[in-house]
C-alpha cells in the first residue's frame, strides 16, 4: 500500500492548512457491502470464529473498542457487525488522495496520539444524531510485540458521556497472521475474536471513570507470543524472524544497538556474533552459550528498561538526520527534504536543512509515539506534529532507531507527570 506523495519546498508545505471536516454524513451500505465480499476469502483463509457475550445488551449505536493488531482489522469488523453500520476512528493519513472515499466507509479523521478536542464531538454527533455506532482503536497504533500498547486514559470519562452500550472486539491470532515488524508477511493463522458488551449504559453510571479504564485495561491484556508458545500454534514460514530486529534492536549479550539483523527465522548481531534462532512458536534460543531472552516480551522490556535508565541518569540522547514529510490538507504528503529530529529529555526538536526549527514538542505532549515500520512503502518513521501539521520523519543513517523513540516517548511521559504530582 502507497500513498500519494509531492515534493514541494519547506515555504509550500508550512502554508497548507488542514480541510474542513465537513458534515458529517452517515457511512454508505454499498461500500459496506463491498467490504464485506472483499472480506470473505480472507476471512475463509483464517477460518474467522467469533463468540460473543451479553450482545443482547448492546441494543442500538455502541461505542466499539477493538485491539489493533493488522491490516485485517477491517475485515474483521466487516464479517462481525455487517450489516451494522458504524463510523471508524482513523488516522488523517488514511485520506490522502482518497477523502471522498474514506467519507463514504465512515473514517472519523484524527491525528494519532495528540490531543483532538474536536473528535468526542464527532463521535458523540455520529452515535446520537446519526445513531451510528463508532469503532476506536484505543492504542491508535499497532502493536509492536504482540501486547497492548498504552490505552489513553479519557477512556473511562468518554463511556460515561456518550451513555450507550460499550462493547469490546479482542482478537485473537491477527497479530500472528501479519506482524507489522515482520515486512506484513502473510502468515497461514487461524483468526477469532471475542466480541462483549462490556458495559450497558446503566453500569457504566454506577463507576467511576478509574474503574472503567480498569475494566478496559483488563480486557486489552493479551500477549500473543506468549499465547502462541502455550498453545504450540506453528508459524512455519521460514521469514517469520525478518525484521526482528525493529523491535529486537539491542543485542543483549554484548549491548550494541543498531547491530542486530533479522533474517529468515534468525536474529543476529553483527557486532559479537551472537545468534538466535526463532523456533515456530515464537520462542528465540541461542545457537550457542546463553540465551538471555527466549520471550520476545521479555526482550522488549528488557530494552525499555534500558532506555529508561538512560534517561534518569541523563544519558539519553537521538540525534537523526531525517527525510521530513509534512501531512496537512490530505491532498497529499508533501516530500520537504532534509533535515534533522533531535529527541533529548527536553522533547523533540525538528530542524529543517536550512537550519530553521520547524516543530519542537515536549515530553508531556504526548503519552506515546506515531512510530511506524516501512510506513506506506517509503520508510520506518518517527511522527511528530500538532492538530494543524503532522511531520513524519524517516531516519537516514542509525538504524532501528523507532522502537527506542517510542520506549522514551512514553517513559519521559511518565517521568514529567509523576514530577508534576510531587510539586
Amino acid at each position: 500500500m502507497k500513498i500519494k506523495t509531492k515534493r514541494v519546498s519547506v515555504d509550500y508545505a508550512l502554508q497548507t492548512t488542514p480541510p474542513e471536516k465537513g458534515k458529517l454524513k452517515k457511512p454508505s451500505l454499498l461500500w459496506n457491502t463491498l467490504i464485506r465480499i472483499l472480506s470473505t476469502p480472507t476471512m475463509w483463509k483464517t477460518k474467522f470464529t467469533c463468540t460473543k457475550k451479553r450482545m443482547e445488551s448492546a441494543k442500538g449505536p455502541c461505542l466499539i473498542l477493538m485491539n489493533h493488531s493488522c491490516f485485517v482489522d477491517m475485515k474483521i469488523l466487516s464479517k462481525i457487525f455487517y450489516p451494522k453500520r458504524y463510523f471508524i476512528v482513523g488516522t488523517t493519513d488514511s485520506l490522502v488522495g482518497k477523502k471522498w472515499l474514506m467519507k463514504k466507509i465512515g473514517i472519523l479523521p484524527t491525528q494519532k496520539f495528540i490531543a483532538d478536542a474536536t473528535l468526542p464531538r464527532d463521535v458523540a454527533r455520529a452515535i446520537h444524531d446519526l445513531k451510528t455506532s463508532v469503532v476506536v482503536y484505543p492504542e491508535a497504533g499497532y502493536s509492536f510485540d504482540g501486547r497492548t500498547t498504552v490505552l489513553p486514559q479519557s477512556l473511562g470519562a468518554l463511556v460515561k458521556k456518550l451513555d450507550v452500550p460499550l462493547v469490546t472486539v479482542i482478537t485473537d491470532g491477527a497479530f500472528l497472521r501479519q506482524p507489522l515488524y515482520n515486512n506484513l508477511h502473510i502468515r497461514k493463522t487461524k483468526i477469532s475474536a471475542e466480541v462483549e458488551c462490556l458495559l450497558t449504559p446503566e453500569e457504566a453510571k454506577e463507576k467511576s471513570v478509574q474503574e472503567i479504564n480498569e475494566m478496559i485495561a483488563e480486557k486489552f491484556s493479551f500477549n500473543a507470543f506468549k499465547a502462541q508458545a502455550e498453545r504450540k500454534i506453528a508459524i512455519t514460514e521460514p521469514t517469520r524472524a525478518e525484521g526482528l530486529h525493529r523491535i529486537l534492536y539491542r543485542c543483549p549479550a554484548c549491548g550494541k544497538e543498531g547491530e542486530m539483523v533479522g533474517e529468515n527465522d534468525t536474529l543476529s548481531c553483527k557486532a559479537c556474533g551472537k545468534t538466535y534462532e526463532m523456533n515456530e512458536y515464537g520462542e528465540l534460543h541461542a545457537t550457542k552459550g546463553e540465551t538471555e531472552f527466549s520471550s520476545i516480551p521479555d526482550w522488549f522490556d528488557y530494552e525499555r528498561e534500558c532506555v529508561r535508565r538512560e534517561i534518569e541518569a541523563g544519558e539519553y540522547k537521538l540525534d537523526l538526520p531525517v527525510e521530513i514529510a509534512v501531512l496537512s490538507d490530505c491532498k497529499a504528503l508533501y516530500q520537504i527534504g532534509a533535515g534533522r529530529l533531535l529527541h533529548d529529555k527536553n522533547g523533540f526538536v525538528l530542524t529543517a536543512q536550512d537550519g530553521r526549527v520547524l516543530f519542537t514538542q515536549s515530553p508531556l505532549s504526548s503519552y506515546s509515539l506515531n512510530a511506524d515500520f516501512n510506513w506506506y512503502e517509503i520508510g520506518d518513521v518517527i511522527g511528530i506534529g500538532d492538530k494543524k501539521r503532522l511531520f513524519y520523519c524517516f531516519p537516514q543513517t542509525q538504524k532501528d532507531v523507532v522502537t527506542k523513540a517510542r520506549f522514551a516517548t512514553e517513559e519521559l511521559y511518565k517521568i514529567c507527570k509523576a514530577e508534576l504530582k510531587t510539586k
